[in-house]
């Protein structure tokens, strides 16, 4: 486990996985999500409500607050909506925009991670609860059947995307890099 140490905000620590070298793919691809997930987690921490929001740059609304959001809908779609089937709205939007997400500029940390810890948690039983990889759930937008192992790999696709996001809107705040 890697330690990020203490932040002043929060005094919270944000413990990063890190994945086996010789794991199954099972436990790989769980440990590789776990590991993205924190990684945003510590692109955030130590950050007021302010710099979380602060935007990337004109005219684009992009913020670390906006990411946690986004993340939290691409969560909630990927495990309940497609793998669990589950007929539910997505988080920030009635009418299924994701981009909706985003826009921070109303959002507080406490707002934000509460609803993408929650839909964290409920994709972690979805994937401890499925039998298999090769389970299927249908996504709409691509009319097509998906496999968890497909999800496990697209999640952490969409992490590395947007932690790479995450890096520069964090050194734009305050300087820290890495990690």
């Amino acid at each position: 486990m890697r330690d990020a140490g203490p932040t002043p905000q929060t005094d919270a620590v944000t413990t990063r996985p890190e994945p086996p070298l010789t794991g199954g793919e099972r436990e790989t691809l769980r440990a590789f999500l776990d590991f993205h997930r924190s990684t945003l987690a510590m692109k955030c921490e130590g950050l007021s409500d302010d710099e979380l929001r602060r935007r990337s740059m004109p005219p684009s609304t992009l913020t670390l607050l906006g990411l946690v959001r986004h993340m939290a809908e691409v969560e909630r779609t990927w495990f309940r909506k497609v793998i669990n089937g589950e007929d539910l709205p997505l988080v920030w939007s009635d009418d299924g925009d994701y981009q909706v997400a985003y826009d921070a500029s109303g959002s507080s940390r406490a707002e934000a991670f509460e609803a993408w810890q929650a839909e964290v948690e409920h994709s972690r039983r979805i994937e401890r609860e499925a039998e298999s990889l090769d389970m299927t759930g249908y996504q709409p937008r691509w009319e097509a059947e998906v496999s968890l192992r497909l999800v496990l790999h697209h999640l952490c696709h969409e992490y590395a995307r947007h932690n790479g996001h995450a890096d520069f809107l964090r050194e734009g705040i305050d300087g820290v890099t890495g990690a």
